[in-house]
């Protein structure tokens, strides 16, 4: 399907996390020799990779796992609640520039053929859709901040490489809401895996922070993988969406995890906890011009991520957490 990856050494920088692993199943199918780089210990990386443990804020770390390396996915990021983006703000903002600084700066020493940086739903300001070209007029959300501003830099620090090396063989994609399995599901995990967790562990009535209305842009890790390798084959000169271009409200999030995990549960909403963005729905126009499209339906993703978490649960939890580091 994707020849051009037949035969390439490909390093996954996050390899073992929700996306990196689907990547990893797509690039080993299409025959690529693949290395993962990851805090995470060895057992939760693919089957399949070679696994390198290493800290990518460290450029010297980079510099060893990039070695050799025909093309680079950056995956790498920071996950945690919307009240932890708040309240850790400047853990989120310095491991996502140390790592997107370093991983880039190592790929070009190394003299990588193809690099694919992975930006967020969080560089966008609050508006009825986010589309590709608006970001730069505008300024993150105050409910992302730390990650938003963040993975600006990151993208800017792509523009910097353009100019001065002449580096077009970089892509950016901006993935929207991703969930599945072998997501974050600790105690401060995302709004998917937070809502999963706590159904499977048997709450019941499932409390619902604010009144369910907003809006969200959900797309399954699998998709979102195979977004990335379709990019890093295209190459787009600017930075893509990878959405569902679909709005799910977070009463529906809900009705379909309780449907899938025991349709008896009620659910209550605390209008008392904050809402968040109203809206975050992405443009997919320009996505969809490179022949990206979801595949995955909403309902089958959560019943596939909740599957997952009940067979999985006793390992859902152990991954590395930058959360429980000093800065």
């Amino acid at each position: 399907m994707f020849d051009i990856y037949s035969g390439k050494k490909v390093l996954v920088c996050g390899g073992s996390g929700m996306v990196g692993r689907e990547l990893c199943a797509i690039l080993l199918d299409n025959g690529a020799v693949v290395r993962v780089a990851s805090l995470d210990e060895k057992e939760r990386a693919p089957k399949g990779v070679e696994f390198i443990k290493a800290d990518l804020t460290e450029l010297k770390e980079c510099l060893r796992v990039c070695e050799g390396m025909d093309f680079v996915f950056n995956l790498t990021g920071v996950k945690g609640s919307p009240v932890t983006a708040r309240e850790r703000a400047a853990t989120y903002f310095e491991f996502s520039v140390f790592m997107a600084m370093n991983i880039l700066k190592a790929a070009r020493l190394s003299k990588v053929e193809r690099f694919l940086f992975t930006s967020s739903v969080g560089v966008y300001a609050p508006a009825p859709i986010y589309c590709e070209d608006d970001v730069w007029k505008t300024f993150p959300s105050d409910n992302d901040w730390g990650n938003g501003w963040g993975k600006r830099i990151g993208e800017l620090h792509v523009e910097a490489y353009r100019r001065e090396f002449n580096m077009n063989n970089i892509c950016i994609v901006r993935p929207a809401n991703v969930y599945g399995p072998y997501d974050s599901f600790t105690p401060d995990c995302m709004v998917v895996p937070a809502l999963i967790r706590r159904a499977c562990g048997g709450e019941n009535p499932l409390v619902v922070w604010g009144d369910g209305s907003p809006i969200r842009d959900f797309i399954f890790c699998r998709d979102v993988a195979r977004g990335m390798v379709i990019m890093l084959e295209k190459m787009p000169d600017k930075p893509v969406n990878l959405g569902s271009g679909t709005g799910v409200t977070i009463r529906e999030l809900a009705e379909v995890v309780c449907r899938h995990v025991d349709p008896s549960i009620e659910i209550t909403f605390d209008s008392s906890k904050p809402l968040g963005d109203l809206k975050r729905l992405m443009s997919t126009e320009r996505a969809e011009s490179y022949g990206f499209k979801p595949e995955i339906s909403f309902n089958d993703g959560i019943r596939e991520t909740v599957e997952w978490y009940r067979n999985n649960s006793d390992i859902a939890e152990k991954r590395y957490n930058v959360f429980d580091c000093k800065i």
